[in-house]
């Protein structure tokens, strides 16, 4: 640990870039709050009636759904062939309790979920009262790679296909376009089911770069909220609010980057397992994975990720708050210009981690702001930080440590209809997009 923890050399230049950036906008960004019109924090309170449509089965021909109807995924859904789906701004789509609804796009297959700023596309439970895990979830299937053996998986979450073809994903297309998902809204989803776990908010699986992945929010997902599966997808200006799973998951060589995103943490609102803002792996089990591939490698910046705590140190001590990222072995995560607040501590490296150069130099925090963390980042299992800390917080990351309240950090994270998460320090508002 010699190499790791003695000062990295810098000069005079790099003191004054220190100094210049020293406010260096962090965390989610933009002129105006982009959470604004199109989101929803109190979904609960939402009616959004009774359905007029049922979609059930395959849908194998090109199809459109209105925002004059509303519909009801009963059991799973797949959409194939080649077809394409598409979805009309303000349509509202609700997911069965009683069959546990769906809607898969199978490889092969294209969404057009376009909704607006102001008439976005709804997915949510089709119950009087909801709760998180109402219904299963949106699955997109694409033919992107990934690092299992062989071209092609396939996604078990007890969906019921009449085909394996509908389930699969994998390939060797980086760049394929499975369609366009913007501005929409996914609630309640997530079910758990008997011997599968549970289903998630939205899976991409095996989905490349060109898909158009933009504005979309998941709230009180039973399950993860945004399981990233292989492929290379870009993910802008994503919500995960109060979902019991882990927020953002990435796995099994998975290439992507989640840039201007936002993921708020409730200590109340939690899987038994404990949950998580950011997970960053490469496999469930090594055998399952070829080691010739590329592992999953993840780049972040301009994120916001933030536990709401009502009394953070008491929540802590009775085991409800956990960190806000977990990096496994073998992988590749480059973080920057992003918040992390509220968390016990802020990041945790898997117990296999070795700490060397060639490690370190795969995971990568600069330009952070940590703020009201228990520490800051750990190995697991292991209460001695000093080697990680002196690592990161060498004045050459510009890494940031504070511990200010949440109204103190925030504009206005305590507005319950539009709060605004951009980071105010010293009155400077982090307002410019890249």
């Amino acid at each position: 640990m010699k190499s790791l923890t003695k000062q990295i050399a810098i000069g005079a230049t790099l003191l004054f870039m220190g100094t210049l950036y020293a406010q260096q906008e962090k965390g989610i960004t933009g002129e105006e709050n982009w959470l604004n019109s199109w989101t929803e924090f109190q979904p609960k309170a939402e009616d959004y009636g009774s359905p007029t449509q049922i979609l059930t089965g395959n849908i194998t021909q090109d199809t459109k759904l209105t925002k004059r109807e509303t519909y009801l995924l009963s059991g799973s859904v797949f959409v194939t062939d080649s077809t394409t789906l598409t979805i009309e701004p303000g349509t509202v789509i609700l997911g069965d309790f009683a069959t546990n609804g769906s809607l898969t796009i199978s490889k092969g297959a294209t969404l057009i979920a376009e909704g607006s700023e102001t008439d976005p596309i709804i997915f949510t439970s089709n119950r009087g009262v909801k709760k998180e895990g109402d219904w299963g979830g949106l699955f997109i299937l694409g033919d992107a790679p990934t690092n299992k053996f062989g071209n092609a998986s396939a996604v078990d979450f007890g969906l019921k296909p009449s085909s394996f073809a509908y389930t699969s994903y994998g390939g060797d297309n980086a760049e394929s376009n499975y369609g366009i998902l913007k501005y929409v809204r996914i609630e309640y989803a997530g079910k758990r089911t008997k011997n599968h776990g549970y289903y998630n908010g939205l899976t991409l699986a095996g989905v490349g770069n060109a898909t158009v992945l933009e504005n979309v929010m998941i709230s009180y997902c039973g399950g993860n909220a945004f399981n990233i599966l292989g492929g290379a997808v870009n993910l802008n200006k994503m919500i995960s609010y109060k979902s019991k799973g882990t927020d953002y998951t990435f796995n099994y060589g998975t290439q992507s980057t989640l840039s201007n995103s936002l993921a708020i943490r409730s200590p109340y609102v939690s899987g038994v397992n404990g949950s998580r803002c950011l997970s960053v792996s490469s496999y469930i089990t090594k055998e399952e994975v070829d080691f010739t591939k590329k592992q999953t490698a993840v780049t972040a910046q301009n994120l916001t990720l933030l536990n709401l705590s009502k009394d953070l140190q008491a929540d802590i001590n009775v085991g409800l708050v956990n960190e806000a990222i977990y990096v496994s072995n073998h992988t590749s995560l480059a973080m920057s210009k992003s918040v992390i607040s509220g968390f016990n501590p802020a990041a945790v490296f898997e117990k296999s981690f070795v700490l060397d150069n060639d490690t370190l130099e795969k995971i990568k925090f600069t330009n952070m702001y940590f703020n009201n963390c228990n520490g800051n980042i750990f190995i697991e299992n292991n209460s001695n930080n000093e080697d990680l800390e002196n690592w990161y917080g060498n004045s050459a990351f510009f890494n940031v440590y504070s511990k200010t309240s949440d109204s103190e950090t925030f504009i206005d994270s305590k507005n319950k209809r539009y709060p605004d998460f951009r980071l105010r320090i010293n009155k400077i508002v982090a307002s410019t997009e890249d």
